[in-house]
């Protein structure tokens, strides 16, 4: 499957809107210095330079999947990395090749296009999906030096046309083949992820179908990112440091240039790019889920002087009104650390209250208030939740 970035529509006008507020597309082309509201705290961008490598297991999914020994090694390397950091690389995850790089090409001519154009999908206030520049439209500091494209997808939703109805209605037709490239990627994360929560089932003692029941009817968000050329990389940031609200985060990351960096032992280390491998860490809702047995890590994104960056993520989430909620039964049971909450409560407060840090959670249930953490958990599995 081949996408070719020239084929996306230019604006019909060959020129940028005189009235598009918050230009941030000028910002990227700026030779020397970067604006104050883009400049970090230096506690937050140092290091960037010396930087090592994270040593993260490669799990091999398609082996988990055909074999009670490869599920087992499979949920070995998991549960290690998940107590620890909760970020490992997945291989064997079915996603076709050429659909993943019609993807990340997709993405490279979608940010190449007239911020006027790109502004027909802007975000609305207090939302998730929609264009970005740098989230000026939520922060008046700090801001990150990225464009981002957010939108949702329904595992098995209405007429299985979810993303690509979406980039018509924003976008315009011309956008159609566009959005039907990310509806079929949309569709193999969705799967990936799955069998991905199969695994982590296992590693857990829950079994296979656990965590896929939990989140088979859920709705997802994916989001491409593009961080480009930046004058002073070590002043700013492509994305501060935080924790994923979501359950898991998927990442497919372009070619050889790296840029996440995971917050370990006080150290940041590098996740680098590897041909044909998935990143994937545990977000917040997970950590809950697993009553904290699984770590939701600190992690950002540094940007290059020289070099642009492009990725997609993936975020599983489960369905909006969905209870999240430690299983009934654990094989090792502890107090309730979080109380019961639904994803909507949560994307709600990381939207519109609270910027996402590694306390997010902790602020989440002081914003919840009642019923203690301590609760006892309800004897409902998730497929009533």
């Amino acid at each position: 499957m081949e996408i070719a970035r020239g084929r996306i529509p230019a604006d019909p006008n060959g020129i940028e809107s005189k009235n598009v507020t918050n230009n941030v597309l000028d910002l990227w082309r700026l030779k020397k210095e970067i604006p104050a509201p883009f400049v970090w705290p230096h506690a937050d961008t140092h290091p960037s330079s010396t930087t090592t490598k994270l040593d993260v297991p490669v799990v091999d999914v398609g082996a988990a999947l055909r074999s009670a020994a490869g599920m087992r090694h499979a949920a070995a390397q998991v549960a290690a990395a998940c107590a620890s950091h909760g970020f490992f690389q997945v291989t064997g995850h079915g996603v076709d090749p050429a659909l993943a790089r019609a993807a990340l090409d997709g993405a490279g001519g979608f940010f190449d296009l007239p911020l006027a154009t790109k502004q027909r999908a802007r975000r609305a206030p207090g939302t998730v999906t929609g264009y970005a520049s740098a989230h000026a439209d939520r922060f008046a500091s700090k801001l990150p030096w990225k464009e981002t494209l957010s939108f949702g997808h329904d595992h098995h939703g209405g007429n299985g046309r979810v993303v690509v109805d979406y980039f018509i209605s924003t976008l315009g037709n011309d956008f159609k083949y566009l959005g039907e490239v990310y509806q079929e990627y949309c569709k193999a994360m969705e799967e990936a992820s799955l069998a991905i929560t199969e695994v982590l089932g296992v590693s857990l003692g829950l079994g296979r179908g656990y965590y896929r029941d939990f989140f088979a009817d859920g709705s997802s968000i994916m989001r491409c990112n593009y961080y480009p050329r930046c004058p002073e990389p070590d002043r700013t940031l492509g994305t501060g440091p935080h924790c994923d609200p979501s359950a898991l985060t998927i990442l497919l990351q372009d070619g050889g240039v790296d840029g996440l960096q995971v917050l370990v032992d006080g150290a940041w280390r590098s996740v680098r790019p590897k041909p044909g491998e998935l990143v994937v860490n545990i977000g917040d809702t997970f950590m809950a889920l697993s009553n904290g047995r699984y770590k939701s890590c600190l992690h950002r994104a540094v940007v290059h002087r020289e070099q642009e960056r492009r990725s997609l993520a993936y975020f599983l989430c489960p369905r909006a009104d969905r209870v999240v909620r430690p299983p009934p039964s654990s094989p090792a049971p502890t107090p309730r650390l979080y109380p019961d909450f639904t994803w909507a409560d949560l994307m709600r407060f990381t939207q519109r209250h609270y910027r996402a840090d590694n306390r997010t959670l902790d602020a989440f249930a002081r914003w919840l208030g009642p019923p203690s953490c301590s609760a006892p958990p309800s004897s409902n599995g998730p497929a009533l939740a």
